[in-house]
């Protein structure tokens, strides 16, 4: 069974790579707090295939790098 880690923990010990955190805490503004860190990976799309093949219920993901100067972000 996975141990909750803080995201502090989670971002230093996962650098720039894309983190699969199952039953995430969130705060007040829906940010993460801490979870189980499920799966890691440096490419998106092996974290996007793993979350459809263990189907948690309640998820979040995270990229733990710093996005590129001149990058746009569609919500």
């Amino acid at each position: 069974m996975n141990k909750a880690l803080s995201i502090t923990k989670i971002k230093s010990k996962y650098k720039s790579e894309w983190i699969l955190v199952e039953n995430p805490q969130i705060n007040e503004y829906q940010e993460v707090q801490s979870g189980e860190v499920k799966y890691h990976s440096k490419d998106r799309d092996e974290v996007y295939r793993k979350t459809v093949e263990l189907r948690p219920k309640q998820f979040a993901m995270l990229y733990t790098g710093s996005i590129p100067k001149d990058t746009a972000i569609v919500l």
